[in-house]
């Protein structure tokens, strides 16, 4: 994850003298609640720089404070074999207690910028957990969160002043934060209900960070949705992610608007039709597959019916049925296929990700054999496949259950 290098610095007045460095990205619309994120022991590097304008994309002032400035000002190291041993110098030197004064004075700072309305929360990864913790323990922040924690066992005795809420993300290998000190940490905390904590089995210490070999994308995803639900609940902003989907689909599929259907994305967005592995990645990409292969290239009838809807703090789920006569040749779910002029209904689910008042990103699925065998390309003699009746059965559950399932006789009249 490179950064976009969108941010300035301000001057933070430390409270025993002196001035260092922040960095600050702020939201489109210049104002917002307020985060600060806490370094690794590499600085505010390109990482660091980059997570601060993906936060400010949520709707966050955000701001990097240079906890290193004491030692050595503007630090920023990469990963590789020579940085590890510089930044493993800075943090055997560091003084916690000295950088949770300057996360107070940084929180101060911050909540004097133009543009900043409301509460504050923080956010750390690596000594940046642990700082984390110390922050919500020590300080008059709203809310924290720590990445991989390094050294919040040794500081257990100041859970009693945390009472704002924090959430912990353990990796399950983290050579750095090991078993026995990890479910230290998460026993002791597992009766305070506003102390979350969770553990992502098999992945290593920074597992969050692109780039690394520890990376790794799934867990990510899980632990930044879990993270900016927190902050949502206490900070907000709180956007209307079902009226922003709505018009988004508004635009593909009643005006057939293109320029507009982009409108309602970030400047980078992808979609991903999984059945298929149809869709654009990056605003060209999918401009061109809105245009050409998708927006006006579906038939007059089609009709999407919503069954359920499911909204989380950057997610929502789209249960609905797609409905369409296949009068003309449909890029995204049947390429190739020339039009057979058959009605298709079929359970369609839309995965919808935001990034504050845009989409990022979108999933589709649906049953491609079920669309198959309604367009009269696949013969279901033999195979565990159904047509429309996966439509009609998501409607009316009290239609017939395992029907497919040649076994399911051989159970009747079974003790249950």
């Amino acid at each position: 994850m490179t950064a976009n290098n969108s941010g300035t610095y301000v001057d933070v007045t430390a409270a025993d003298g002196g001035t260092f460095r922040a960095y600050v990205c702020k939201p489109e619309k210049g104002s917002g609640p307020a985060l600060v994120l806490l370094q690794e022991i590499f600085g505010i590097n390109d990482y660091m720089k980059s997570m601060a304008e993906r936060y400010a994309e949520e709707g966050y002032v955000t701001i990097v404070p240079d906890l290193f400035w004491r030692m050595e000002p503007g630090v920023e190291l990469g990963y590789d074999e020579a940085d590890f041993e510089k930044a493993f110098a800075f943090y055997q030197k560091f003084d916690v207690d000295q950088a949770i004064k300057d996360i107070q004075s940084t929180i101060d700072t911050v909540k004097g910028l133009d543009g900043v309305v409301g509460k504050v929360g923080a956010v750390g990864y690596c000594l940046g957990g642990l700082l984390a913790w110390l922050t919500a323990a020590r300080t008059n922040i709203d809310v924290s969160v720590g990445y991989y924690a390094v050294g919040v066992e040794d500081h257990l005795d100041e859970m009693d002043n945390i009472s704002v809420p924090m959430m912990l993300h353990f990796a399950g290998e983290d050579g750095f934060c090991p078993a026995e000190a990890r479910e230290k940490i998460m026993a002791a905390t597992e009766t305070v209900p506003h102390i979350n904590t969770y553990l992502y089995e098999g992945l290593d210490h920074a597992f969050a960070t692109p780039g690394r070999p520890s990376f790794d994308k799934p867990a990510t995803m899980m632990a930044y949705s879990r993270t900016l639900s927190a902050f949502r609940q206490v900070l907000g902003p709180i956007y209307d992610l079902e009226h922003l989907w709505d018009m988004h689909c508004y635009y593909e599929f009643a005006t057939r608007d293109v320029d507009a259907t982009m409108a309602t994305m970030v400047a980078e967005p992808y979609v991903n039709h999984i059945p298929t592995m149809t869709g654009g990645v990056g605003h060209d990409h999918l401009k061109r597959f809105y245009k050409y292969h998708f927006v006006n290239s579906n038939p007059e009838d089609t009709k999407l019916i919503p069954v359920s809807r499911t909204i989380g703090a950057d997610r929502l789920v789209d249960e609905m049925i797609f409905c369409f006569t296949h009068t003309c040749e449909i890029d995204w779910m049947l390429p190739g296929v020339e039009p057979t002029g058959k009605y298709v209904e079929v359970p369609l689910v839309a995965i919808v990700n935001f990034r504050g008042e845009k989409l990022y990103h979108e999933h589709i699925y649906w049953d491609q054999a079920s669309v198959l065998v309604q367009i009269g390309k696949l013969d279901p003699a033999g195979l565990p496949v159904a047509g429309a009746e996966t439509a009609k059965k998501l409607i009316d559950e009290s239609l017939p259950s395992n029907g497919l399932m040649q076994n399911w006789e051989t159970s009747d009249g079974k003790p249950i």
